[in-house]
């Protein structure tokens, strides 16, 4: 505890300190209650996410499987489908925290490749390729959320540790130590006063 002079000056000053270090970590305790309530939503939907994702690629290298079966390596037919480059970067605040926000704009899907030298097989491959794409995106969203808000919790959490247990005891002592000086201080006045008041009435 650093030495304060002990005055009331000081302990309203310390006092004020006080109570906003305590509003401080309350602010801070539910500001990280409310970061990890959202960051255990977020990791529900990444686990939903990778079990859809799993079951979409498990189903287009099924329906891939059987292309290649009957109509060969179908490595010409992919050629054919465009790169995907429209993704879309957005953010949003929670709680002063940006977290990313990703968009595949919506496409009607049609084949690029003909349908007289193709068949069903190829397409059903492709559509499921397609939904484990938009799934990979939503996923790498929902990630890098999470990343962001456990971090976010860690550095929120050592802030209020900070305080609880650094700050606030600190200046509680400070309190403390200032409000027992000013009583001593009461107490040898009061004590000096029945003294001179006592010799003048002895003389």
């Amino acid at each position: 505890m650093a030495q304060v002079f002990p005055t009331k000056a000081n302990l309203m000053a310390t006092q004020k300190s006080l109570d906003l270090a305590k509003l401080g970590y309350e602010l801070m305790d539910r500001k990280r209650n409310i970061l990890v309530r959202e960051m255990m939503q977020l990791v529900d939907t990444a686990k939903s996410a990778q079990e859809q994702i799993g079951a979409a690629y498990q189903k287009a290298y099924a329906a891939l499987r059987l292309a290649n079966i009957t109509l060969g390596v179908c490595g010409r037919f992919a050629r054919a489908v465009p790169v995907e480059t429209g993704l879309e970067t957005d953010s949003k605040s929670v709680m002063g925290v940006e977290i990313p926000i990703l968009r595949l704009p919506e496409t009607q899907l049609h084949p690029y490749y003909g349908l007289r030298s193709t068949n069903s097989y190829l397409d059903e491959a492709y559509m499921y390729f397609n939904e484990a794409k938009r799934l990979t995106v939503q996923l790498a969203e929902t990630q890098a959320s999470v990343f962001r808000l456990a971090d976010a919790v860690k550095k929120t959490q050592k802030r209020a540790n900070a305080l609880n247990n650094i700050m606030i005891p600190q200046l509680t002592a400070t309190v403390k130590f200032i409000t027992d000086s000013l009583d001593e201080n009461e107490r040898e006045d009061f004590t000096r006063l029945k003294v001179v008041k006592a010799t003048k009435e002895d003389s």
